[in-house]
């Protein structure tokens, strides 16, 4: 029997880019002669990570719909018939036997492409709220992966499988690397220790919120490790000059990061959301207000509403000093927040995922 050729698309940040790697790795275990392809945006991250990762990825000129921008909006037709006659091509020469789509700009024209040419597709949301691609791809794929519950207000009950997203498989296991951690990190051993994250790129409003509060988080003495991201590493890396804090552009050990940490304040984007459930430490979710459909407060309101987390949206930013001393005083609070939300983890998800990308190739 020929060897598979497996379709993959996914990127603009890492919240889809490193699900659909997780994937691809999943499958290879299952088979190891299976042929993978990566179809990207162009000049988006996914262009760097995905080959790092070991797999060739082919670009789409597409980009999202501007909200901010209109008149960049105008263009927006040819990148999009650009980019379908770009699949197209690429699934003529590739002849993928399925194609799954991880959410990101490519993955529109390419699994729609797919589905015209009659190839089964699959396709994972991450989130609680789906984009307006998903819900479009939603209506002809196989199946659709979902991490959470009650989405047949947006696909047809029947091809929804609950399988959680996809995480770094070296989370399940942090509990045990808090040493090595704090180590790794060069970590005072007596202090707790904060970590911030803002996503692969950066988030302004969280890296505006820990500059303006590395006094009063001194005061309070605890230890930050600020992965600020690539867009404002050079504005913020002269804190590394403070003795309680270290920034980071992007931090490539995150499992020593989570295992290092207390409290964890983080955006809430379907990965990072999925990681923390793993993680299992206290969270205080400052969602992105400037995502579609405001995705991620709907993922930090579903963990907060099981008493798993707390949320800070970006306009209550001026209560931050009390809800942190609060929690970080609490420790029957920290503990409390740490078992609920461990409760929410679904570790097995890759496995799930591709269990149904084996169904499909089988038929």
């Amino acid at each position: 029997m020929k060897p598979f050729n497996i379709l993959i698309s996914g990127g603009g940040t890492g919240g889809h880019i490193y699900p659909a790697i997780a994937i691809a790795n999943e499958i290879k275990l299952c088979y190891p002669d299976a042929n993978f392809l990566f179809v990207g945006a162009k000049d988006k991250m996914e262009m760097e990570k995905v080959p790092q990762a070991g797999y060739k990825i082919e670009g789409l000129w597409i980009a999202g719909i501007q909200r901010k921008n209109l008149s960049k909006n105008l263009i927006f037709p040819l990148k999009l018939l650009s980019s379908l006659w770009r699949a197209s091509k690429i699934i003529k020469t590739f002849k993928p036997d399925i194609a799954i789509g991880t959410g990101g700009f490519a993955s529109g024209p390419t699994l729609i492409m797919a589905n015209r040419k009659k190839i089964p597709t699959l396709i994972q949301e991450q989130n609680s709220f789906p984009g307006i691609t998903n819900k479009l791809l939603g209506r002809r794929a196989r199946k659709i992966c979902v991490a959470y519950d009650d989405l047949q207000r947006f696909f047809p009950i029947d091809k929804i499988i609950k399988t959680g997203n996809p995480v770094r498989q070296d989370l399940l296991s942090i509990h045990s690397k808090v040493h090595e951690a704090k180590t790794f990190f060069k970590l005072d051993t007596k202090k707790k220790t904060i970590l911030v994250l803002g996503g692969s790129l950066g988030a302004r409003k969280i890296n505006q919120l820990i500059e303006s509060n590395l006094e009063f988080l001194e005061a309070q003495d605890v230890q930050v490790i600020w992965q600020c991201g690539k867009l404002y590493f050079d504005e913020y890396k002269k804190y590394n000059d403070l003795k309680h804090v270290q920034v980071h552009q992007f931090i490539n050990k995150m499992d020593l990061a989570y295992a290092a940490s207390n409290i964890i304040i983080s955006r809430a984007g379907a990965s990072s959301v999925s990681e923390l459930c793993i993680v299992g430490k206290p969270v205080i979710f400052i969602p992105s207000p400037n995502v579609a459909e405001d995705h991620q407060t709907k993922n930090a309101k579903f963990i907060v509403a099981r008493h798993g987390a707390i949320l800070l949206k970006e306009n209550e930013l001026d209560t931050f000093k009390i809800v942190f001393e609060t929690l970080l005083k609490d420790e029957g609070k920290q503990q409390q927040l740490s078992e609920n939300i461990n409760e929410l983890a679904l570790p097995s998800a890759t496995s799930n995922i591709v269990n149904e990308v084996k169904k499909l190739l089988k038929k």
